[in-house]
C-alpha cells in the first residue's frame, strides 16, 4: 500500500469575514506529482501557506507523514522540502557554497549527498560557478537541489517554472519526474501552465474560489462526460451518415472526417456497420481533451490566468 505524505482534511482559511479557503480536502502518495490548479485568487498559495505552516489555519487539519502541522510542527516539516515563488539564494556565492549553507541547518547531510543532489538536478558542470551567472533555469534548479538536500519525501512548489523558456521548463519537468521515481517523493506543484502540467503529472486537483472541484488521476479529470467523442475518417462521408443515423452528436470535420459522441464498446458495432455498406475506414481515433480545456468545462469557462 503506498504511503501518504500529505493529506488535507476540510481545511477553512477565514481573513476578517472573508472566506479564503472552504472545506479543501486533498492527499498525495509517496511517487505521486499532484498539479494543483485554479486561476488567480483560487487559493492555491493560501492552500501551501497552511500547509508549511506559513499561516494560521483557521479549522482543519494538515497531516505530513501522518503529524499534524499545527500540534507537532517539527516532527511534521523534518520531511518536507519547499520553494513559494524564487528560491532564496546568494548571488554572489557559487551554487555549491549556496548548497554548503543549507546543508548547515539539517544534521547528516554529507558531502556524498550534495553530490548526489548536485548530479540529480544536472549541475555538474556549473556547481562551482557563481549563482549570478546562472540562468534562470539554473537557478530554479538549485533551488530544487537545496529543497531535497535533506531527503524529504513531500516536496512543494509554487509556479516553478514562472518565467522559464521551453529548455528550463523541459528540464524542470525532466527533474520532477525523476524525484517522483528515483527518490519516492510526493511532489505537489501549483502552475498556470496547464498544458505543462498535463504532460508530467498523474494526478490532478483543481481549486475556485477557495473550493475543491475536483481531485482524481489526469486521465478521468478530462473524461467530461461518459461518452468520448471519437473521429472517424473515411472515403464516404455521405453514406456513413446515412449508415450511422443513431449516432449521437454527429459533426462532419471535412469532406472526409466526422466526429460521433459514443461508448468505447460501440464502436467495434459502427466500424462493422460502415464495413457492411462499402464505407472505406482510413482511421478511428479517440479525442482526448486537454487540461485546459476540462478545467474549463469544469469550472464553467473560469480561466487560468
Amino acid at each position: 500500500m503506498a504511503e501518504l505524505a500529505l493529506v488535507c482534511k476540510n481545511l477553512h482559511k477565514k481573513i476578517g469575514q472573508k472566506d479564503i479557503l472552504k472545506d479543501v480536502s486533498l492527499q498525495i502518495e509517496r511517487g505521486d506529482i499532484l498539479g494543483f490548479i485554479g486561476p488567480n485568487g483560487a487559493g492555491k498559495t493560501t492552500t501551501i501557506k497552511l500547509i508549511l505552516g506559513l499561516q494560521s489555519i483557521t479549522s482543519g487539519t494538515v497531516l505530513i507523514n501522518g503529524y499534524d502541522i499545527e500540534k507537532e510542527f517539527t516532527k511534521a516539516i523534518k520531511q518536507v522540502g519547499a520553494i513559494v515563488e524564487n528560491p532564496d539564494l546568494y548571488m554572489y556565492l557559487s551554487g555549491y557554497q549556496n548548497l554548503k549553507l543549507i546543508a548547515n541547518l539539517y544534521p547528516g547531510v554529507t558531502k556524498k549527498r550534495i553530490d548526489e543532489v548536485v548530479k540529480l538536478v544536472e549541475l555538474e558542470n556549473r556547481i562551482h560557478d557563481k549563482v549570478s551567472k546562472y540562468s534562470l533555469g539554473m537557478r530554479q534548479r538549485l533551488g530544487v537541489a537545496q529543497a531535497i538536500l535533506h531527503q524529504p519525501n513531500l516536496l512543494i512548489l509554487d509556479e516553478p517554472t514562472n518565467g522559464l523558456d521551453p529548455k528550463g521548463i523541459k528540464s524542470m519537468r525532466e527533474l520532477l519526474v525523476k524525484l517522483a521515481k528515483e527518490e519516492n517523493m510526493a511532489v505537489l506543484i501549483s502552475s498556470h501552465n496547464l498544458s505543462e502540467l498535463e504532460s508530467f503529472c498523474n494526478k490532478v486537483c483543481m481549486i475556485q474560489n477557495g473550493e475543491i472541484i475536483e481531485t482524481s488521476d489526469i486521465e478521468e479529470v478530462k473524461k467530461v462526460d461518459s461518452e468520448e467523442t471519437y473521429t472517424f475518417r473515411v472515403d464516404n462521408l455521405k453514406q456513413a451518415k446515412l449508415v450511422l443515423t443513431q449516432a449521437k452528436h454527429w459533426e462532419a470535420v471535412n469532406e472526409t472526417t466526422f466526429k460521433v459522441q459514443a461508448k468505447q464498446e460501440e464502436i467495434p458495432e459502427m466500424v462493422k456497420e460502415l464495413v457492411k455498406q462499402e464505407v472505406k475506414i482510413y482511421e478511428v481515433k479517440e479525442e482526448t481533451m486537454s487540461l485546459e480545456d476540462a478545467f474549463l468545462k469544469k469550472t464553467g469557462g473560469n480561466v487560468i490566468d
